[in-house]
């Protein structure tokens, strides 16, 4: 997604696979599962960097919402325009290519699945963790800049304080319950960007748009909004972890890896061969999409 010529590759291998294997989900789990696979191979700082630009770029988010609503009507319609805003930083930083933890829920949890050793385990925590790292401090870095440096009116302000607060004053059983429908729709749009060839700004578009409609927690979004609390003596890091950030992180993992992608995986084990014994003259389906794909 980053770059024109690994979109145009990428399109090309799955429509490749989509021929060579039995359906075009097990293409689709297949482009995944070889984008996963490189991701885990990846630099230590390769990631990190990547990660901190995902995470100033998801501030957007914050921002398109806070602005929207300080100047919108306090109407029951306003939503509806306020969540456009929402989008924004899931729009960017899709489409830039750069990390984002709750992509990261589905991309290297198939190599996984497909291969569970304890080896590919310690790769995908590793990803996670410098991802989810970065992502923090990316965040950091931009609510630190919207605290401190005189940028915004006094609206904007307010509306920044009011989205954190509304955060940690949700009960941790519905931040968890709604961090899972939003850790399932972002591995959704994952797949549905690696199954189509056009039109996948519109689906960003329309899936973080459903998020924002319905206030879903995002653990990168909300931490964003809830650090600023923290920097401006608002609310303490412990209430903040507590009250929001654990709960959502673990929410978004539970419905990106343990729905969305156990379903996704479960799906295709058949059709890619993924657990049938290859015979003498049937090789396992895997391998071939493998070296289809390199």
């Amino acid at each position: 997604m980053a770059e024109n010529a690994a979109s145009n590759d990428k399109k090309e291998s799955a429509e490749e696979l989509t021929e060579k294997l039995p359906s075009k989900a097990a293409a689709v789990h297949e482009i995944i599962r070889k984008e996963g696979e490189k991701e885990m191979r990846r630099d230590f700082f390769a990631l990190f960097w990547s990660a901190i630009a995902g995470g100033l770029i998801m501030s957007t988010s914050m921002l398109g919402r806070g602005v929207l609503q300080a100047y919108l009507p306090d109407a029951p319609w306003a939503i509806l325009i306020e969540a456009m805003g929402y989008t924004l930083g899931f729009i960017f930083v899709i489409t830039a290519g750069q990390q984002l933890f709750t992509e990261n829920t589905i991309t290297p949890v198939l190599p996984f699945m497909s291969q569970p050793t304890w080896l590919k385990l310690i790769k995908l925590l590793r990803l996670w963790g410098t991802v989810m790292l970065g992502n923090f401090v990316g965040g950091l870095i931009a609510a630190a800049v919207f605290a401190y440096l005189p940028m915004f009116s006094p609206e904007v302000d307010k509306e920044f304080l009011a989205m954190g607060h509304h955060l940690l004053e949700v009960p941790n059983d519905k931040s968890f319950a709604t961090a899972v429908l939003a850790g399932w729709l972002i591995a959704l749009l994952v797949w549905m960007i690696h199954a189509v060839e056009t039109g996948r700004v519109l689906l960003i578009f329309l899936i973080t748009y459903l998020m924002g409609i319905s206030d879903v927690a995002h653990v990168v979004v909300g931490t964003i909004e809830v650090t600023y609390l923290v920097l401006l003596g608002e609310a303490t890091i412990s209430e903040s972890l507590s009250r929001f950030v654990l709960p959502t992180l673990l929410g978004n993992i539970v419905g990106g890896t343990f729905i969305f992608a156990l379903i996704s995986h479960a799906q295709v084990r058949a059709d890619v061969g993924l657990d049938v014994p290859p015979t003498d003259d049937e090789p396992k389906a895997i391998e071939r999409a493998g070296k289809l794909v390199d």
